[in-house]
């Protein structure tokens, strides 16, 4: 009998007998690079997790994170002063014991203009930190972060952070072996020089077909590690890793074909496996190009979309979003809603001066290859209820996210992962002259309530900088995504959480 009968007729491919031990997982996007402090992709840090481990580790099932080479830590009364005590069993993968010195230097290595680690922001928190980035403060002594022994790491905050101990457990936050990277300079990251501190080691890595990790027998619990290894395959699309999952050449797909969710959904065995995100996919509006720089045009543009019809209709999964910031990321509860109306919006447009549409410029909406029915149904509300005509237009990933820093856009297709779980990293990137402000919007209530809402441990501190940005909407949220994907039935105790983030410790396979 056919295990997929109900998928596709048929069973014309053979499954092909996999390795003892190895996970075989699809990887849609080429890592650009495995050095932790400059990746930005879920999909690099896929693989970074497998290598290398941080202070502290997410939670599969979130709150507040996990051990990792840091087995405990304290903080002062007045959450400014945080001490990590360090496992004396943290080994890098070429037998040096991992000290809190190592943490320093990287540290300071994520925060050396030169490096141009992209998300140099998460250590911001740090006292100085963003002094020294930005030069005006050059000693990095001043800086909060010392390692008074081996196996003690301080950092003191410029202010009290509720969401530190998470920002602390984001993926940049990982350290880098000081004499690898001292030696090899860019090249450290590759196959024949990487050293992590991980639970595997980097084996092989040959680009657009598969990158290979091996059990690392330096690791603290490599005796409880029942993966032999893990291949992380190359897939275009969705269509082909599905093919590849039937034929038994994959374990682990990323996604499901939006055409296969149903016949999957009443597959026996289940295979289908659906995780609700802390992923808001959204549209930016340039703030500084007319008419986008006219707040009744942005929320004309708003309230004419019928969010529920493009997931119930288009997508077949997920949940409309009627706010930025996803409710129960870090224990947020929005408060403010996006109220569709297509009458207010047509009369919004009109007292813009583009009445039933008339003299509107056609504007592009620019994306990175996604699903273009998501778009093509965007692009035909707006017609439908406004009169205005959008081109698509679709751009390699890092050209669009290149295109969105520099401000040569117009409306562009955005998701939005956060860093870490809170509610804090959505808000901050959004706050002015920030480098992931796409809008390049500013709005000094705004920044002043991220500002005040940081210190304090009630996530609802941020529902008023919420409501700022639903009534200015230099953001229009569209869905909240989810995940569908597939796991054989030789895969046991796979996890990941609502933040893209895989745990491989407590992994075995058939």
């Amino acid at each position: 009998m056919c295990l997929f009968a109900a998928i596709e007729s048929g069973c014309s491919k053979q499954a092909i007998a996999p390795a003892t031990g190895v996970l075989r997982v699809s990887q849609r996007n080429e890592p650009a690079t495995l050095d932790p402090q400059l990746a930005t992709l879920p999909d690099e840090f896929f693989v970074i997790r497998a290598l290398s481990e941080g202070l502290v580790t997410p939670s599969p099932v979130g709150g507040t994170p996990l051990p990792a080479v840091a087995s405990h830590w304290e903080a002062s009364a007045d959450g400014l002063t945080w001490t990590f005590h360090l496992s004396g069993g943290s080994f890098w993968s070429n037998g040096d014991v991992v000290t809190a010195q190592d943490f320093v230097w990287s540290i300071k290595r994520a925060l050396t203009p030169a490096t141009a680690v992209p998300k140099a922001s998460l250590f911001f928190p740090i006292r100085n930190a963003a002094a020294f980035l930005r030069g005006t403060v050059t000693d990095f002594a001043a800086v909060g972060v010392t390692a008074p022994d081996p196996r003690t790491l301080v950092i003191t905050l410029a202010r009290p952070t509720a969401d530190f101990l998470a920002i602390a457990a984001s993926g940049p936050w990982i350290p880098v072996h000081p004499a690898t990277v001292e030696k090899f300079g860019a090249d450290w990251a590759r196959p024949e020089h990487y050293v992590g501190n991980g639970r595997f080691l980097l084996a092989e890595w040959r680009p657009h077909q598969r990158i290979v990790v091996r059990k690392n027998p330096h690791h603290l619990t490599s005796h409880l590690t029942q993966l032999a290894g893990i291949e992380f395959l190359a897939f275009d699309n969705g269509d082909s890793e599905e093919r590849a999952f039937r034929a038994g050449q994959l374990d682990v797909t990323m996604a499901v074909p939006v055409t296969k969710l149903a016949g999957y959904r009443t597959a026996e065995p289940p295979v289908l496996h659906s995780v609700p995100l802390f992923e808001t996919r959204y549209l930016v509006l340039n703030t500084t190009r007319p008419p986008l720089n006219d707040v009744r045009v942005r929320q004309a543009l708003a309230l004419a979309l019928d969010r529920t019809a493009l997931v119930e209709k288009v997508l077949l999964s997920g949940q409309p979003a009627f706010n930025f910031v996803p409710a129960g990321l870090g224990g947020y509860a929005p408060s403010a809603q996006i109220k569709e109306d297509a009458a207010k919006a047509r009369s919004l447009l009109a007292a813009a001066g583009f009445p039933g549409g008339e003299g509107f410029p056609r504007l592009e909406l620019s994306s990175w290859p996604v699903n273009p029915a998501q778009l093509e149904a965007i692009q035909q509300m707006w017609r439908r209820e406004l009169g205005i005509e959008v081109a698509l237009a679709s751009r390699e990933a890092r050209t669009h996210l290149v295109s969105l820093a520099s401000g040569d856009f117009a409306i562009a297709f955005m998701t939005a992962i956060p860093d870490y779980d809170g509610a804090s990293d959505l808000f901050t990137q959004l706050t002015s002259g920030h480098p992931l402000n796409y809008p390049h919007w500013r709005n000094a209530e705004f920044d002043h309530q991220v500002a005040t809402a940081r210190s304090l441990t009630d996530p609802s501190a941020y529902q008023g900088a919420e409501r700022i940005l639903l009534n200015e909407m230099p953001v229009i949220p569209l869905y909240f995504n989810a995940q569908n994907f597939l796991v054989a039935p030789r895969v046991h105790g796979w996890q990941a959480d609502r933040l893209w983030t895989r745990f491989y410790g407590g992994l075995s396979v058939e």
